[in-house]
């Protein structure tokens, strides 16, 4: 461990600057981390509730990669157990499995019809183990279409409308591509080989990653209030500064709205707390034809807790309000805010000092490994 002797500061106590504190304290630099809400961990944030059930306060978060390297990081920091996340949707009163699989098309076709539609799948796409419900939507063959048409107008359609405000026509096709159709009755939501939950809890995690003595953390501190840029310079207590400052927060914000608010979608979370041994089949569970709430999450599942009751919280999706009080969650991806994020980001690059990352500093929908890797990156760029 190198004493320190430069200074950075990190913006946001989230998996993405948390982890670039860690590195750079370990390369000798004093690093300030200032979090704006009361705790560490970002969206990651867990605590055991009244009823001794391990609860995530802002939505389900399980850790998945496909390479050893990001998987080896996170377990310096604390140990994780294996866990594999099944989830699943309620389409005309009936829970079938997501990413929709054979057993779909068992659930809402006719056996006969059911069993042209798996080998046209087969047919169609060989040697693939998945498609986009974008591909199947454009396939020449009409039995493939029917499916994917009935997927499409009572899941994705329904659940984007909620989930993003928009029509799917509006929406980035990426969001679309996200929950492919899988070509064999196999379940799981990921297939991702290293897949794994904190043995204990999130919050560990993050006490493990900032416990350096070349690190310090204040809470309760929205460091926009001391930041600013004048004349492409960033200034902190109105002082110029020739260290680095890391930035994890909305973009847009940093630049005060220069050219106008970034879109985002936030959540309002329901929790609900009833004396029975399980509340549904599965820990995630979404409800596309709903009228109100988007998804169902069990915590009891979440990793599995050997408790009586259940804890599960109702999950609704609302708009950010300019200027308002709701926590911006996913960026709406649509081909105008991206290119309005791109002379976001020019102003940033262009900036001595400032590093932005983050899922609301890139305007990216991340994973937690694709936030981990963007994060590690970032440090070695500052480091270099």
């Amino acid at each position: 461990m190198e004493k320190a002797n430069k200074k950075a500061i990190v913006v946001g106590a989230g998996l993405s600057g948390a982890v670039i504190a860690r590195e750079l304290a370990e390369q000798g630099y004093d690093v300030q981390v200032f979090e704006r809400r009361d705790h560490i961990g970002g969206n990651m944030f867990d605590y055991v509730d009244e009823h001794g059930i391990l609860v995530h306060k802002y939505g389900p978060h399980t850790f998945h990669t496909t390479k050893k390297e990001l998987f080896d990081y996170i377990c310096k920091y604390g140990e994780w157990d294996e866990y594999h996340l099944t989830c699943g949707a309620v389409i005309n009163g009936k829970c079938t499995p997501t990413p929709f699989n054979f057993q779909t098309i068992d659930d809402f076709f006719a056996p006969n019809e059911a069993k042209a539609i798996k080998e046209v799948l087969l047919h169609e796409f060989p040697s693939r183990e998945t498609v986009t419900v974008v591909e199947a939507l454009n396939c020449p063959n009409p039995l493939v279409r029917k499916y994917a048409e009935f997927l499409f107008e009572n899941d994705y359609r329904p659940y984007s409308a909620k989930q993003w405000g928009l029509d799917p026509s509006q929406i980035d096709p990426s969001i679309l591509k996200r929950v492919p159709l899988r070509l064999s009755y196999k379940i799981g939501y990921f297939d991702d080989p290293y897949q794994a939950m904190p043995r204990i809890s999130y919050v560990e995690f993050f006490e493990n990653l900032l416990d350096h003595p070349n690190i310090s953390v204040e809470l309760n501190h929205d460091a926009l209030k001391d930041l600013s840029i004048e004349d492409g310079q960033i200034l902190y207590l109105g002082q110029k500064v020739d260290y680095p400052i890391v930035y994890t927060g909305p973009i847009d914000e940093l630049f005060n709205h220069a050219y106008g608010p970034l879109p985002y979608r936030s959540l309002r979370f329901e929790f609900n707390h009833e004396p029975i041994d399980s509340k549904q089949d599965m820990p995630v569970v979404a409800y596309p034809q709903e009228p109100g709430f988007v998804r169902i999450i069990e915590f009891k599942k979440l990793p599995v807790q050997n408790v009586p009751g259940t804890t599960y919280e109702k999950e609704y999706s609302l708009p950010t309000s300019s200027g308002g009080n709701d926590e911006p969650y996913y960026p709406l991806l649509t081909e105008k805010s991206q290119e309005n994020y791109a002379k976001y980001k020019e102003m940033a690059e262009k900036v001595p000092y400032l590093y932005v990352c983050g899922r609301l500093g890139d305007f990216k929908y991340y994973n937690m490994d694709q936030a981990l890797e963007a994060a590690l990156a970032i440090a070695n760029k500052i480091l270099r």
